[in-house]
């Protein structure tokens, strides 16, 4: 089974249409979004009309949330007086120009997905959330420490987990030792569609391959593989410049970072 993963599409329409042209050539079987539709960006609405005119299945991301209940906090980890400063400016905006019915939908999204399989004997834990299992803005960067990882995953009851969040996409495999085989689980972060902040201004998803060899006990259980696309950057750029919106998110987006 092929499976499209797609997250942190912040109100960027023109990367989240370059990236529908993505996914259409890969042909998945399924689409999963992982959240975070909105803010930094102009097209808040018609990135959520976008997502629901599709079906796509989606769960909340912290911005979601805090638009979805009309809040003046997104749960992002600011560090700097002035970063904050630009996001009480950000979801105030997008809290402006968000529709009645785009903000519903916000607000009802599930925290999670799990989809279980039933492969070789053994079952394969599917689980995809937008921080991690434990709180929706929780960050768990590439270099998170294994042995808190793979707790994180194991409390979950999770065999792959895919979050977003960061907008710096990774997978690890972290092996369990057992009395008998090897238990892996894989963590996976599926990076941004409309806001890379690995210093490469594409956009990114995920194709995750499950087949019919895929175990628990296998490594090389599923195939994972970052697709990275062009889009008009300079458009999504200059859509913030004329708006109300930083500057700085402009040149974040023509960064990557």
């Amino acid at each position: 089974m092929k499976i499209a993963l797609l997250s942190d599409i912040h109100a960027n329409l023109p990367a989240l249409e370059a990236c529908f042209r993505s996914i259409e050539e890969q042909k998945p079987d399924a689409i999963y979004c992982l959240g975070d539709l909105v803010g930094y960006n102009v097209w808040a609405n018609e990135v959520v009309n976008e997502i629901r005119r599709r079906g796509i299945p989606t769960i909340a991301g912290n911005y979601d949330q805090g638009i979805g209940l009309m809040s003046d906090e997104c749960g992002c980890a600011y560090k700097t007086e002035p970063e904050k400063d630009n996001g009480k400016i950000s979801i105030s905006f997008t809290n402006s120009i968000i529709g009645t019915e785009e903000r519903k939908y916000l607000r009802t999204l599930p925290a999670h997905i799990k989809v279980e399989f039933q492969l070789n004997n053994d079952k394969l834990n599917l689980l995809l959330v937008h921080g991690s299992p434990r709180k929706i803005n929780e960050y768990l960067f590439e270099d998170r420490d294994e042995k808190s990882l793979l707790r994180i995953i194991e409390q979950a009851d999770a065999d792959i987990m895919c979050f977003g969040h960061t907008h710096k996409p990774y997978h690890r495999i972290l092996p369990t030792e057992s009395t008998e085989n090897t238990h892996y689980r894989h963590a996976i972060n599926i990076g941004s569609v409309g806001k890379p902040k690995d210093n490469n201004p594409k956009g990114c998803y995920v194709i995750l391959t499950i087949n019919v060899n895929s175990s628990i006990t296998n490594k090389d259980a599923v195939q994972v593989e970052f697709i990275r696309f062009e889009y008009d950057v300079e458009k999504a750029a200059k859509a913030v410049e004329g708006s109300p919106l930083p500057n700085d998110f402009a040149e974040m987006l023509r960064g990557g970072y």
